[in-house]
């Protein structure tokens, strides 16, 4: 949703933004594009190949470009190495990315046969490989709940564990598919259990809150943030992030003055937004973002 995100951001020539999400680089160099000598595009990413990929994008922009590896739950100390205060605008394009998924030998699809992997960043140790072979039945059966939203759970973790040691993605798909059925137009049965390894693999949700509170923190006021997300556990934190940092005064209601003296930070812009029809035209992975978006108002 490169044009929603431009939109919202509406980026400043001599402006500071960060992405936190760098990926491939395609939000930061549409932003980029819009920055003087004067301006300067921090970006964020804990996958190495997909920082090389973006240098060799973002090479010819006239603004100054910095790339940190890293994870963005550790932002504000990336800008404060950076010597930098506060920054303009921030975008979050959450999940797995379009060439992590295409990447057979990074193990995120269901589709391929590869290693036990869904390593975000590839330089930690813990995999996919360790969630699947290490956990026990219980913990098995709380992500698969929790982060896959996955009905079948128990029977699924039940047949993991009599299965071990398992491989590669094709043994688990397998495994899966024997022991969850296929529900109409609910999709591969895999996909649910992929998400919720992935997840676990690579702290997704944990860290999420306390990074948009990081971003909103080091916002100018007047900055915005835009957070794209791709399932309904990340939206929820987002949202319910978004609506605790857009709360005013705390006091109970029958309280006559307020003394609490806490007030808003930002400002909710507007509704959860949707790729457009043309966009899913050209990218069918889109179907399932959404754009939240806010501007911060008041340095609490």
């Amino acid at each position: 949703m490169p044009d929603e995100v431009l939109k919202i951001l509406q980026p400043k020539p001599n402006g500071i933004y960060l992405d936190c999400t760098l990926g491939g680089g395609g939000h930061a160099l549409k932003i980029g594009e819009f920055l003087s000598e004067e301006g300067f595009l921090i970006g964020i990413d804990q996958d190495l190949e997909a920082i090389r990929a973006a240098e060799k994008k973002l090479s010819a922009l006239k603004c100054k470009v910095e790339i940190a590896h890293g994870n963005f739950s550790h932002l504000e100390k990336i800008l404060d190495n950076l010597n930098v205060d506060k920054i303009d605008g921030v975008i979050f394009d959450l999940g797995v990315s379009s060439h992590q998924i295409d990447t057979a030998e990074r193990g995120f699809s269901y589709i391929h046969d590869a290693p036990l992997d869904m390593r975000m960043d590839r330089t930690q140790k813990f995999s996919a490989a360790d969630v699947i072979n290490n956990y026990d039945e219980t913990r098995l059966i709380k992500i698969f709940s929790e982060y896959g939203e996955e009905r079948f759970s128990k029977r699924i973790a039940a047949a993991i564990i009599k299965s071990r040691p398992i491989k590669t993605t094709g043994e688990l798909v397998k495994i899966i598919e024997n022991s969850a059925p296929h529900i109409k137009n609910g999709g591969h049965p895999a996909k649910r259990i992929f998400q919720a390894v992935r997840i676990e693999v690579n702290h997704e949700l944990e860290i999420l809150s306390d990074a948009i509170t990081q971003a909103v923190r080091r916002l100018k006021v007047g900055g915005k943030i835009a957070v794209i997300t791709f399932h309904s556990l990340e939206d929820r934190i987002v949202k319910n992030t978004f609506k605790n940092l857009a709360q005013g005064c705390t006091c109970p209601k029958n309280f006559p003055v307020c003394v609490c003296g806490h007030k808003a930070e930002i400002k909710i812009l507007g509704k959860a937004q949707t790729a457009t029809g043309d966009e899913l035209k050209e990218n069918s992975r889109a179907k399932s973002a959404k754009l939240r978006a806010a501007e911060k108002i008041f340095n609490a």
